[in-house]
């Protein structure tokens, strides 16, 4: 795995910000009593795309792994990737585009779990709004609701425009946030549509505040909007500590890969009933909804699909303004592995 050495403008910017602070080293795994002890930043613990990271801990596979894993919550995926790069954590569940995003940084992140082909996403649309915003033709002009700006969603939120003919010229894109920050901003005429993800998508359709405009939480919603799979929620770490620790990771993608294969064979009932009761707090019934409408996203087996990885490179190569000068020079084998994974595979379960 190619290790990049020459740091971009942007990333030295970090590493000079990290020498002014003090930088932990994410490639020393902390070892209590010869277990190995992970922080994992987590892009919303409470999102539906990413349940698989608390449903694991809650589950006991990392521990039936032998290793002892932290989870911590994000809002905004740039900002777990800038926390797995100061080495403050060892690893990162979030978007698979921010490995390619970061290659072009001269930076080198891999995923080594893929949960989804798919984003997950929804791009909702105001209930004040629905009437004359029916396709994604007519977001020109709006205030369009992001994560953040450099986040996945702004990716995807050009990618649906860009296929109308818009650029980022041609509407605004505002910082939303998600869960009640994004309802927030949808009922207060802060945005007239934006990109969300559940338990937000079931909570504002259910309540009538919000219609679905775009659905990407299924293949065929997916290809339809994007053109082909877009790989999504994984679990990615920096390369170097990959290649440090292949057995910490070989356990890691071990307890990952049975949770994908436990939530095949549960209800949505009986997922929503393993994960903590606040994650409900809009309502138990609601939420069994929201893991039912999302849960056919996660791909069951761990494994990283070739064509969706090159969708993601077509799509950034777009976008990104950090891709597209260097599209070329991307190479997608460094952005993921599937070895840790087809190990997993192989391994009968205990």
């Amino acid at each position: 795995m190619k290790y990049y050495k020459h740091l971009t403008v942007v990333v030295g910017v970090i590493a000079a910000l990290l020498l002014a602070t003090g930088c932990r080293d994410s490639r020393t795994i902390p070892m209590v009593d010869g277990r190995p002890q992970l922080t994992i930043m987590v892009g919303g613990l409470e999102k539906v795309i990413y349940l698989p990271a608390m449903l694991t801990q809650r589950l006991g596979f990392f521990e039936k792994n032998d290793i002892d894993v932290k989870l911590l919550g994000e809002q905004s995926g740039a900002s777990a990737e800038t926390a797995l790069l100061t080495g403050d954590v060892q690893a990162v569940v979030g978007f698979y585009d921010h490995t390619i995003d970061l290659q072009a940084k001269e930076q080198c992140l891999t995923s080594v779990v893929q949960f989804a082909d798919v984003p997950g996403e929804v791009e909702l649309v105001s209930a004040q709004d629905a009437a004359t915003i029916t396709s994604a033709a007519e977001l020109r002009g709006k205030n369009l609701g992001v994560t953040s700006l450099g986040s996945s969603t702004d990716f995807l939120t050009q990618a649906l425009t860009g296929k109308e003919g818009m650029t980022t010229a041609d509407y605004t894109r505002v910082r939303a946030g998600a869960g009640q920050t994004f309802i927030a901003g949808m009922n207060h005429n802060g945005i007239d549509a934006g990109m969300t993800t559940d338990p937000t998508v079931a909570q504002m359709v259910n309540s009538g505040e919000a219609k679905i405009l775009v659905d990407m939480r299924t293949e065929a919603g997916t290809r339809a909007a994007l053109g082909g799979l877009y790989p999504a929620s994984s679990l990615y770490m920096r390369c170097d500590t990959v290649d440090a620790h292949p057995d910490i990771v070989r356990k890691l993608a071990a307890a990952f890969v049975q949770t994908l294969q436990w939530i095949q064979v549960h209800t949505p009932l009986e997922i929503a009933d393993k994960m903590p009761p606040q994650y409900a707090s809009a309502g138990k019934d609601l939420y069994v909804q929201s893991i039912g409408d999302s849960i056919g996203m996660f791909n069951g087996n761990g494994l990283m699909k070739p064509e969706g990885a090159q969708n993601v490179l077509n799509i950034l190569g777009k976008y990104s303004t950090n891709v597209r000068p260097v599209r070329d020079r991307i190479k997608l084998s460094d952005t993921y592995t599937t070895r840790f994974v087809e190990e997993a595979l192989r391994t009968p379960q205990q």
